[in-house]
């Protein structure tokens, strides 16, 4: 099976599906404590691509809409994986791979956004 996007994906999606897969993969073992803040993860980064992919669709403010929601909720990951690293509930590294691909995927919405 091919892992190549359909050829009209956004750039910015891409990306998004990348940093998506890499944090609900850091937090799929995170101790019962911290539970409710990865399962937030996992909620609000699979909310970023499909939110750039549902806004790629539509038009005019409906538009705009989707790609806010995307840009608050790669905001919203970048908060929840940074507070499991200070607990030392996920690996540091790969933490770090994931917040600079939200941090690249919000600059590039933000473009979106602000033409």
């Amino acid at each position: 099976m091919s892992n190549a996007l359909p050829r009209n994906t956004l750039v910015v999606q891409a990306k998004a599906i990348e940093a998506a897969s890499l944090s609900i993969g850091l937090v799929t073992r995170v101790p019962a404590p911290l539970k409710s803040i990865a399962d937030q993860v996992i909620r609000s980064a699979s909310s970023v691509p499909a939110n750039l992919a549902e806004g790629h669709g539509r038009s005019g403010r409906d538009r705009l809409h989707h790609w806010r929601i995307a840009y608050a909720s790669a905001k919203e990951v970048d908060t929840h994986l940074r507070l499991l690293a200070q607990a030392g509930a996920v690996d540091r590294t790969r933490t770090n791979t994931a917040l600079g691909l939200f941090d690249e995927v919000r600059a590039m919405t933000w473009r979106l956004l602000h033409p």
